[in-house]
């Protein structure tokens, strides 16, 4: 018997498939949810990675970048970044934060469906941000800048990528993403964020 959420491991047990995981639960979670259009909904990282992170997903069913076609959903990924500037200058006006950088993009290969844009602060200052592969997924190649996407699609029918070679940046050496300096692992890097570019 098979359970819904559920796959066998090599030994024929179940357990926990982690890619069944999907962002729309989060959009009914009213303690997640932050604003919605017609278009798009808005929400809150359940576990940011900065002191402000959300996710903006579509509502049309779009399970990643390899299924955006060009004549399909160029203006709504125009209109996803819009929606994340938007987000910025709001956040900005609201807590005095005119001097704090953002970033807008996707993860090359997500580790949750459906497809969701990333509007994320640049201090990097949470509890959540753990290992070497939250920190890289964020300051390495393997996140795609919004605008980036969208020039792409300009350029192209549709988006390739490399899993292979996108994969390899998660496993770079960790670097601070404002200066040269190569922590050793992940407690050095959080103490020079705080004592360096706080």
């Amino acid at each position: 018997m098979s359970y819904r959420g559920f796959k066998k491991n090599r030994y024929g047990n179940a357990i926990f498939n982690r890619n069944f995981l999907s962002l729309r639960d989060s959009t009914r979670d009213p303690n997640l949810k932050v604003e919605e259009d017609d278009l798009t909904v808005t929400i809150k990282d359940k576990f940011p990675k900065a002191k402000y992170h959300y996710l903006i997903l579509p509502k049309d069913d779009i399970k990643n970048l390899h299924q955006l076609r060009a004549d399909q959903h160029l203006p709504l990924v125009k209109h996803l970044h819009q929606r994340a500037e938007k987000l910025i200058q709001d956040i900005k006006g609201q807590n005095d934060q005119h001097q704090l950088d953002f970033k807008v993009g996707y993860h090359a290969i997500p580790s949750m469906t459906p497809l969701h844009i990333h509007v994320i602060s640049q201090d990097f200052d949470s509890p959540s941000l753990k290992t070497k592969k939250h920190w890289n997924s964020f300051t390495t190649s393997f996140f795609l800048l919004s605008t980036n996407i969208i020039q792409e699609l300009e350029k192209k029918s549709s988006i390739t990528l490399n899993k292979e070679l996108y994969e390899s940046f998660l496993t770079s050496p960790l670097q601070c993403h404002k200066c040269t300096y190569y922590p050793k692992h992940m407690p050095d890097l959080k103490l020079h964020l705080r004592m360096k570019h706080s």
